[in-house]
């Protein structure tokens, strides 16, 4: 599974994950309260499924990008979607300097209760022990593992837009890119690191979505999906919620598993999971309506309105997106944007939820609403390219991702919302997001897979 976007098949299956990690390779002690659960703000995440089979003795250096800084570091290692012990060995941090080389001096060894080897159960993940040192936000960091005994389905996330190497033998204390030849489009076993931020940046939020989100389109290797955006837009801001956690799947949807497990039975592992989290930003819908799957209107609203509740009944807050235009993309049709048009009516109007950012309208033509605007159209009308993806991120309101842990929409956001859509009611930069993409985008759309 080494090589740029090398295509994986998913699993629908919907597993139940477990919280126990033991502390050494043959033991069954479990790892201490601190491998289960992380304090902090997660800093970085990407959502867990399956990824083809495990590798005996491979070794793994992937690149994830910071959002918010500080210290302390942990990373989450996952073995959601194995079928069988995970042994994790080897695991280092450091800090990129240029391809697979780390900054000399920065490659530090993390332990998992103390130890240097953690066997992950199948089903489970485990944090570890905090690494000491300050993280700065936007830093390229390197986590690099070793999984001298892996077999079975590999878990991580395909579609990292992203390049990260791989190798064989243990390499990962080195500081050098001699020994990792290979690479990888993926990130394996690795889905958050978080740190201990400096006041007045101690919440995050976690954008919820399918391709568009996961940055299909956008350029690979330069961070430039729009939660990317979205994060250095809150730094400059220096806001209240700060980190930013990119949980979006390729293909996926908020009703039914197929690319990836749902948005309802994945919220509970890919997001509220995650420490520090104060929003969740729902962006997605598309995949459900335009692939002739008989979704209704209806139906899209009920998997919100439970998506909201369970969000506010975990003490957080929910910021949802408008679905936006795809007029030009195969799977269009007058009845799939007519349940779009219906959805969207409902996310401006409903106060169900506590801030609604407008992408249908940052994203669509003046002359022509069912399609994207050409300038930011990546090229199959569904996915914005990076121009697109700067627009959506500059259409959500940082205010808005710091608002009271309540299921009531505050006056100010009502009022605004509420008024008609014809009279200028919204800043096109400030409006309600629209929902995502296809089911699963695949670089060639030949073999995509129900995108």
């Amino acid at each position: 599974m080494t090589g740029r976007f090398g295509r994986v098949r998913r699993v629908a299956a919907v597993l139940l994950m477990a919280v126990v990690c033991q502390s050494a390779p043959g033991r069954a002690a479990a790892l201490p309260a601190s491998a289960e659960h992380a304090s902090g703000v997660v800093t970085w995440a990407a959502s867990a499924d399956r990824l083809g089979e495990g590798t005996a003795g491979q070794d793994y250096r992937m690149i994830v990008r910071t959002s918010v800084g500080g210290d302390d570091l942990r990373v989450r290692l996952s073995n959601a979607f194995g079928d069988r012990a995970l042994t994790v060995d080897g695991v280092y941090a450091g800090v990129r300097g240029e391809g697979a080389a780390l900054r000399p001096g920065s490659n530090r060894r993390l332990t998992f209760g103390g130890a240097r080897t953690v066997v992950v159960p199948a089903g489970a993940t485990a944090w570890s022990d905090p690494r000491p040192g300050r993280l700065r936000p936007g830093t390229d960091l390197v986590v690099s593992l070793h999984t001298p005994a892996a077999a079975g389905p590999a878990t991580g996330h395909w579609l990292a837009m992203q390049t990260s190497y791989t190798g064989q033998g243990d390499h990962t204390a080195e500081e050098s890119a001699t020994d990792w030849t290979q690479t990888t489009g993926s990130w394996w076993y690795l889905d958050a690191v978080s740190v201990r931020p400096s006041r007045g940046a101690g919440a995050a939020v976690v954008a919820l979505g399918d391709s568009l989100t996961d940055g299909w389109h956008s350029t690979v290797d330069l961070d430039r999906r729009w939660p990317d955006y979205l994060a250095r837009r809150l730094n400059t801001a220096r806001a209240a919620v700060r980190g930013v956690a990119d949980e979006g799947v390729s293909g996926n949807q908020v009703l039914a598993d197929g690319a990836g497990q749902s948005a309802l039975h994945r919220l509970d592992r890919d997001v509220l999971s995650l420490p520090g989290v104060r929003t969740v930003f729902l962006f997605e819908g598309v995949n459900d309506l335009k692939a002739h799957t008989g979704v209704t209107a209806q139906d899209l609203i009920a998997g919100y309105r439970k998506i909201a509740e369970r969000v506010h009944a975990a003490g957080k807050c929910v910021v949802t997106a408008t679905i936006g235009p795809f007029e030009g993309w195969p799977e269009w049709d007058p009845a799939a944007e007519a349940v779009r048009r219906e959805v969207n009516r409902f996310i401006r109007t409903s106060g169900v939820f506590d801030a609604v950012s407008d992408f249908d309208r940052a994203l669509r033509g003046p002359h022509d609403s069912a399609r994207l605007l050409p300038f930011l159209d990546g090229g199959d009308h569904l996915h914005p390219d990076d121009n697109g993806m700067r627009a959506l991120a500059d259409a959500v309101d940082p205010g808005s991702l710091d608002c009271p842990r309540s299921p009531a929409l505050r006056p100010a956001h009502r009022a605004r919302l509420e008024r008609p859509e014809g009279a200028g009611a919204l800043n096109p930069a400030v409006s309600p997001p629209s929902s995502p993409a296809p089911a699963r985008q695949d670089p060639a759309p030949a073999v995509r897979r129900g995108d």
